[in-house]
């Protein structure tokens, strides 16, 4: 009987005992693994907070950038549309003139070929009643001959100035057409732009909305903080300028010390305070007017058509853009900045408001917001480029 009795396989059992072992600890891995790889998408395609409002602050800066392109370029084609309008215009006078030329020219031509004039010879000599007659008609031909090579030369003129003219007319409309690309181009790079900010803030939570709105307002409060710094400054220093005018005047008269006094605190140039004074009044009736890019009112603006047309306003002519304008005065230290002064922003020199005293501005900050009030650090103090005095 024990013949018939299977014995068991023990290498089977040690198998069947390692088995599961191996088979959990594999299970395990990937189970892990596929956690890693799930996990590690989510983390990757999710910024940060910080990460967003970065990002959106370059974007809505890019799109500042390219709207002063924009201006630029717009700017450009106007004025070679206009250049371009006017050449036309000379062209067809001028063809207008060529086109008389050439039918005095041909008066000529008939004239010479209903009469049969030709040059004076011994037979038309021959032909003549008398010496008088053939004297007249010499005298005749000369003064037609005469006539007629002051129109033949009128007319080379005028051919010449008309060819010249349409390629001048050529080459401005070429330009024009170049000019419209870029156009177009600044114009997609502002949307593109934009649009990509508006995506960007479409994907944050409720509550991450919150939290950035509650991160700039830090930064306005530090703004704020800085500004009311800066003011401190300014009044000390005019304060040291004071007591040196009341000592300057007291030297001379102790009587006028007041009167130094009161003159003392006006900026040096008194008609430029009374410019300022009107380009402020102009800016602060602008506030809570939108910000639209390209735009140079009156119902909305952009940074630099705000500053033009305040200033403006006070008749003072500023180009468009705010790398013509950061040009078309003098450059002041900050801590000397007057009200009426342009303050000027980023490396690109992108941005521009309008100097109002103790570190505010008034300005078109960026699509989606109003003209308002706001300190000259609203965006840290490495953001200012520099300070300009436009009259």
């Amino acid at each position: 009987m024990a013949s018939h009795r299977k014995s068991r396989p023990t290498g089977t059992r040690m198998a069947g005992i390692r088995t599961p072992a191996l088979a959990t600890a594999a299970l395990t891995s990937v189970a892990l693994l596929s956690q890693s790889a799930n996990a590690a998408p989510e983390a990757d395609d999710k910024p940060s907070l910080e990460e967003v409002e970065k990002k959106v602050d370059d974007l809505y800066r890019q799109a500042g950038s390219a709207t002063e392109k924009y201006n630029a370029a717009k700017e450009k084609t106007a004025k070679q549309r206009k250049r371009a309008d006017a050449l036309i215009d000379d062209v067809a006078k001028r063809t207008q003139k060529l086109n008389e030329a050439r039918e005095e020219l041909g008066s000529f031509a008939s004239a010479q070929y209903r009469t049969g004039a030709a040059a004076p010879d011994t037979a038309t000599f021959l032909l003549a009643d008398t010496p008088q007659d053939y004297f007249d008609q010499t005298q005749l031909m000369d003064r037609m001959t005469g006539r007629q090579k002051v129109a033949v030369d009128d007319y080379i003129a005028q051919q010449s100035e008309t060819m010249t003219k349409r390629q001048e007319a050529t080459e401005s409309l070429e330009a024009l057409t170049e000019s419209q690309g870029d156009l177009k181009t600044a114009k997609a790079t502002v949307q593109r732009k934009l649009a990509d900010a508006r995506e960007l803030l479409s994907k944050l939570t409720a509550e991450e909305k919150a939290r950035l709105a509650a991160i700039e307002k830090e930064k306005q409060e530090e703004a704020a903080r800085k500004a009311a710094e800066l003011a401190r400054q300014q009044a000390a220093q005019q304060q040291a300028q004071e007591e040196a005018a009341q000592q300057d005047s007291g030297s001379s008269s102790s009587g006028s010390a007041g009167s130094g006094s009161s003159t003392s605190t006006a900026p040096a140039d008194s008609s430029y305070a009374t410019k300022a004074d009107k380009a402020l009044a102009f800016a602060r009736a602008q506030i809570g007017k939108p910000y639209v890019w390209g735009a140079v009112g009156p119902g909305s603006y952009d940074c630099s058509g705000l500053t033009q047309a305040a200033w403006k306003a006070a008749g003072v002519d500023l180009p468009r853009t705010t790398y013509d304008q950061v040009n078309a005065g003098t450059t002041v230290p900050l801590s000397q900045a007057q009200p009426g002064d342009l303050v000027f922003f980023y490396d690109d020199v992108t941005h521009v408001g309008i100097y109002i005293g103790n570190g505010m501005m008034i300005h078109a900050p960026k699509p989606g917001t109003y003209v308002r009030e706001e300190s000259i650090y609203y965006d840290g103090e490495s953001a200012i480029h520099s300070v300009v005095r436009p009259a």
